[in-house]
Parts: C-alpha cells; structure tokens; sequence
C-alpha cells in the first residue's frame, strides 16, 4: 500500500458528504494524502461497478481513491474519481451502507453538478466582490461601520445563494442514489443508515444551526426521505456475496495496514473469508518483520485463489520491503501476467527492477504505469530517477516538474519545468509536457503574488 500526498484546496467538512469542486476555487490550499492500493481500488470498483452503469457513467473511467482520514467524508473533485476517506470506510459497517455513499457521489457526477457549482460560486464571488467596492466607498467617505456592515452582509447574501444551490443539489443527489441503487437490486436500507450513521453529526446542534447557511440539508431531513424511498419501494433486493466478499477484503486489508498488528491478529479468525484472513495475517506478520510467516500466510490466501493477481502483488510487496530484490521482481512478473494492465501492478514492477538495477526494464514498465495512471506520485518519483540513471536528465526534469504540480507545490514545479524546457530537444513530446507544466505554473505563481 503507497501513501502519496497530493494537493487539495481548501479543507473539506468532515461528518458530511459533499461534493468539495467549490472550495477548489476558493483559492486556499492544503494536502490529502491518498493511499494507493490496487487490492483496495479493485475491491471498490466491484463495489462501484453496477451503481456507476446505473448512473450511465463509464465504470472503466471513473475511478475509486481512499484518502488517508479518520473522518467521516467523500466526495468528488472532477468527473473522473469518487474519492472516499478511509475512516468511512472503517465506520460503516454493511456494503449497501458504503455503496450508498458510492451511489450519492456518482449522482453529483451524473446529475452535472460539478460545473454548475463553478458558474454558482463564481456568482457568489462576483456579488462579494460588489459588496466590498460598495464598503470601500462607505469608508472613504467616512463611515466605517456603513463600510463593515455592507462587506459582511452582501458577502453573507452571496454565501447563502451558493449554499441554496448547494443543498438543492445535495438532496437531488440523495434522489438519484435512491434511483441507481434501485435499479443495482442494492438495498435501499444501506441509504437509510448511511444517513442514521451522520444523526446528530452536525457542526452544531440542530436547534442552533441556521438552515439557510447549511451546505446540506438537515440530517433528519435526510433520513426522513430516505425512509419514504425504502417504505414505497420495499426491501426487495437480494443478498450480494460479491459485495459482502469486496466489502470485507477492502476494510481487512485497509484495517491490517493501519491497525496495530496485535490488534490485526487477535481479530482476524473472526474473518469468514480464509482468504481475507490469510491476507490480514501476512500483512500482520510483514509489519511485525517476520517474513517467515509473513510468506506462508500469503502464499496460503494465493493457494486460495490462485489467479488473484492482488494476492500475488502483495508478497511482491512484502518480499520488497524485506529486501528480497530478485524474489520480489519475479514475484511482480507473475503479478503483471495476471493483470498486465493495472497502472499500480506495474508501478510496483518497475520498482522491483530499478532496486534489481535493471533500469533499462524498470523505465519500460514505469512508463507504461504512467500511461494509465497519472496520479500516482510514488511512481512519478520512481520514473524520474530511472529517467535521471539513463542519463536522461531533463526527462527525470519533466517528469519531477509533473509530479510537484501534482502536489500543489508550483514553485518547485516551475523550476524543474525550466530545467526540462532547456534540456529537452524544442518540440518533442517531452519538451511540449515540461511547457504545459511551466505555463500552468508560472500562472499558478504569479496568482499566489
């Protein structure tokens, strides 16, 4: 499992879903980190995967990423990933619960909730931005307090017409998860304790919380129409091993990664699944520096299912971390033959090689990682130094300049972009990358001044 921090502007509330595009343009930036795991995104695709056709979304194209963060939260940035925070995933207790969270985030995407909050807050930064003329002016002449009061009130007026729109959406998208679960044959009672799951969650109580300056509406609102979803169209659905079985992969092995080892393996017989029990216990056993269980536990989940290419990309992990070089690049091949289009098997391929010093091979396989998965910091980190081995420094330039722009750190993007931009042939593919990347970043710091 990698941790990549990427850049996320402004801070998102937790205790809610919600769709976070807004705070994008807000313009105040910190990070997430991601977690990137093929097991774990594999696990919520199948999850995701009849709710997103359902949603007429390309399931191919839009991806399932976990953020490392004990809240309670998702939401979605772009049209091309629903992203998840790893203690919802942690909390909620059923896969209809967690599918359901699925389901709301892909109704933003769907419903072309993503641009209309663009053009909604930028209407409200326009009106702000009258309101503080019209303050400068009371100010001037003489009137301070005129001056105070109008900013704080026309900025007030603005947020409360975002927020108007905002929750709007917000129960449209509660409607349309309704739908897509539905026609999935998902039950609609994983809807109904999603909501129970956020009862009393507000930032403040109830009683005391301004309705019109919510960017959702009202917990109990919420349950109340998603009780009325599951009364007129029954509890129907049948039960989903599937599910169940993805559900539970997906939290054993987020759990065996960051739960305490001695808590992992006091807990995992209660696992139903062999496998997934055999996997939480490798996982245990690696962290506790024990590769001779370690192995045997793996070797046993793949004994299982043998044609598991996650299985098999987890010893090559746990081989890697254990310095077994040669033994874990075989231990990937296997892993790439069995899934020789997953982005994060190949990363992990390509860094058993460049470890193995076959750096030639390693900067292959990386940039056919990279070919399919952009995101991937570890990677981007891994082909820069493969790139820089071969003596190619102003392509391990280019792609340090892609991977900071990433982050959100445009200083360190643009340095390195100017390094690429004087180093590469003019108007190769290479040279034409680096100048996007030092366009988009010296935009992002002449903003920033």
């Amino acid at each position: 499992m990698a941790f990549d921090r990427v850049s996320r502007l402004a801070s998102i509330p937790a205790l809610v879903l919600v769709t976070a595009l807004w705070l994008v343009t807000a313009g105040t930036a910190s990070a997430i980190t991601l977690l990137r795991d093929p097991d774990i995104e594999n696990g919520l695709e199948e999850l995701a995967f009849p709710i997103l056709r359902a949603a007429g979304l390309n399931p191919r194209r839009v991806k399932l990423l976990v953020v490392d963060d004990s809240s309670l939260n998702a939401f979605v940035l772009d049209h091309n990933a629903i992203f998840i925070h790893s203690g919802l995933i942690q909390k909620v207790a059923r896969a209809d619960i967690l599918q359901a969270v699925i389901a709301h985030e892909a109704a933003h995407i769907a419903n072309g909730h993503i641009a209309r909050r663009i053009g909604n807050f930028e209407n409200a930064q326009t009106l702000s931005k009258l309101g503080l003329a019209l303050s400068l002016i009371a100010a001037a002449a003489g009137s301070g307090d005129a001056a105070a009061g109008i900013a704080a009130g026309t900025q007030s007026s603005a947020l409360r017409g975002f927020l108007k729109h905002t929750r709007a959406e917000e129960s449209a998208a509660d409607n349309s998860a309704a739908s897509y679960l539905r026609w999935s044959d998902i039950s609609l009672r994983g809807l109904v304790d999603l909501h129970r799951t956020f009862a009393g969650q507000e930032l403040l109580s109830v009683g005391r919380q301004d309705p019109y300056m919510q960017s959702h509406p009202l917990t109990r609102d919420r349950i109340r129409n998603a009780e009325a979803f599951l009364q007129s169209y029954g509890d129907k659905a049948p039960g989903n091993p599937n599910a169940e079985y993805w559900f539970a992969r997906v939290r054993g092995k987020l759990s065996a990664f960051s739960r305490s080892s001695k808590w992992t393996l006091g807990r995992a017989a209660e696992e139903q699944h062999r496998d997934i029990r055999l996997m939480r216990e490798a996982i245990a056993w690696h962290r506790d520096r024990n590769l001779a269980r370690a192995r045997a536990a793996i070797d046993g989940a793949i004994a299982l299912r043998p044609e598991d290419p996650y299985y098999v990309e987890l010893k090559g992990q746990i081989l890697m971390e254990h310095r077994q070089t040669q033994s874990a690049v075989a231990t990937y091949k296997q892993a790439v033959d069995l899934a020789p289009n997953n982005a994060l098997i190949l990363a992990g391929y390509g860094r058993a090689l460049l470890s193995a010093g076959q750096d030639r091979a390693a900067l292959d396989v990386l940039e056919r990682a990279r070919a399919r998965e952009y995101r991937d910091l570890r990677m981007l980190r891994d082909l820069a130094v493969a790139y820089a081995k071969l003596g190619n420094d102003g392509m391990a330039s280019m792609v340090t300049a892609e991977r900071y722009a990433l982050q959100g750190r445009p200083e360190d993007a643009l340095i390195h972009a100017k390094r690429a931009v004087g180093a590469l042939p003019t108007g190769s593919p290479g040279w034409q990358r680096a100048q996007d990347v030092l366009l988009a970043s010296e935009r992002s710091v002449k903003r920033k001044r």
